[in-house]
């Protein structure tokens, strides 16, 4: 089954996009000291997919590499933990897709979609829509960066869910899914507008430790500081002490305009 033919409707440029990782993780992943723990190819269809265990100076990850029959390559990137939620989600998608009757183009949904599931692992997203067009049904599997970025996505025909999920779970056997770190859920993403910008404030966490990522968007100009979390009360203070100082001088500002002239003249 080619990319048409398993439903990939994303747009050419977005396809293009999407041979690379996404967002600043890119050039991070194309590093050579980056190095490769463990692979498994599986032939699906018309399809060959690659899991690749591989690690960098932020820890390990899975790579799932799709390439169709036109050799077209698409991929996303999953930390352990992720890809061990991931496995599960391919379970229940696999029971579901085994009590489905025999695909009927009279019935298929408008949008295509039969079950759809959301990942959430620091500051990405993974949306899992096990979908249904003319030619067959498959899962879509799309990763986003939060606050924009391109969308990389791969899609599985729905006949090779099972396997899929019994080869990524011999690799989580073999390396686990500890990412280590933070164990508890982190605060959401926050945001604000000022005028005509925008202020995102999303904490995430790596290897290194957690982190908040502060992004500045100004139509499509966009900037961003990260700030590790051992130094967020320093920043707070910081912060809290322009507030006090700039409150003095408006209130000094203020009462200094406020006053007649007249009255500061000797009687």
């Amino acid at each position: 089954m080619s990319d048409r033919e398993s439903g990939d409707d994303q747009p050419q440029s977005q396809r293009q996009a999407s041979n690379g990782a996404t967002g600043s993780d890119s050039g991070q992943q194309q590093q050579s000291n980056e190095q490769e723990l463990a692979t498994k190819m599986l032939q699906i269809q018309s399809k060959r997919f690659y899991l690749d265990v591989k690690q960098n100076r932020r820890g390990k990850f899975i790579k799932v590499a799709e390439i169709g029959a036109d050799g077209r390559r698409s991929q996303i990137f999953l930390a352990l933990s992720t890809a061990a939620d991931f496995r599960d989600h391919l379970g229940t998608f696999s029971e579901f897709y085994s009590q489905l009757g025999p695909p009927n183009s009279d019935t298929i949904p408008e949008d295509g979609k039969l079950k759809s599931e959301m990942m959430i692992k620091d500051n990405r997203r993974y949306y899992l829509d096990l979908k249904e067009n003319a030619r067959g049904r498959f899962l879509r599997v799309s990763q986003t960066i939060t606050r924009g970025g391109p969308r990389s996505q791969v899609a599985i025909p729905a006949q090779g869910m099972i396997e899929f999920r019994d080869n990524l779970t011999d690799l989580l056997d073999e390396f686990g899914t500890d990412d280590g770190g933070f164990k508890g859920d982190l605060p959401d993403g926050r945001h604000m507008r000022v005028d005509n910008k925008n202020f995102y404030f999303d904490v995430g966490q790596n290897n290194r430790g957690i982190y908040m990522r502060i992004s500045e968007v100004k139509g499509n100009f966009r900037t961003a500081i990260t700030v590790p979390e051992k130094s967020w009360s320093r920043f707070r203070d910081y912060f809290r002490d322009y507030c006090e100082k700039m409150a003095e001088c408006n209130e000094k500002s203020t009462t200094a305009t406020s006053v007649p002239a007249e009255s500061a003249s000797p009687q």
